[in-house]
């Protein structure tokens, strides 16, 4: 059998880090001070977050079942993600209360119209009551 060594993601990453921080390394022999000094303070940097999101216990991105989600964090704005994930929500039910209203409107156009052509119309009484009747005011409308 063989030996196989389960590594965590959290080393797997810094060792990846380190590896990535090696190359860079050995380039930098011949840059000017200007930007090794840049990438200096960008090294210091990126360690002090990393050391932060380390201490607070949130990584940025978290494996659930071979599926990465992202999380974005501890910082405070709960209430904004809140109303960011509810404006989906809101604008769909004012679409759907937009849609009714105008669906209403329409309705009562037709009904109006139907209403109309039976008040102006010289019909006998018993055309009223057939049957097929809005049928036919419908056809000849159109």
């Amino acid at each position: 059998m063989t030996n196989v060594r389960f590594i965590e993601p959290g080393q797997q990453a810094d060792r990846f880090g380190r590896r990535v921080a090696q190359r860079l390394s050995a380039g930098t022999a011949e840059l000017p001070y200007g930007v090794t000094e840049r990438l200096r303070a960008a090294r210091v940097q990126a360690v002090a977050k990393r050391k932060s999101a380390h201490v607070l216990g949130a990584s940025p991105v978290f494996a659930l079942g071979g599926a990465g989600t992202l999380n974005l964090g501890d910082s405070g704005s709960h209430l904004w993600n809140r109303i960011a994930s509810a404006l989906p929500l809101i604008a769909l039910a004012a679409g759907l209360i937009l849609i009714h209203a105008v669906q209403n409107e329409r309705r009562a156009t037709e009904v109006a119209e139907v209403d109309a052509a039976l008040l102006t119309d010289d019909l006998p009484p018993a055309a009223y009551a057939d049957p097929g009747f809005v049928q036919f005011l419908k056809s000849s409308r159109e």
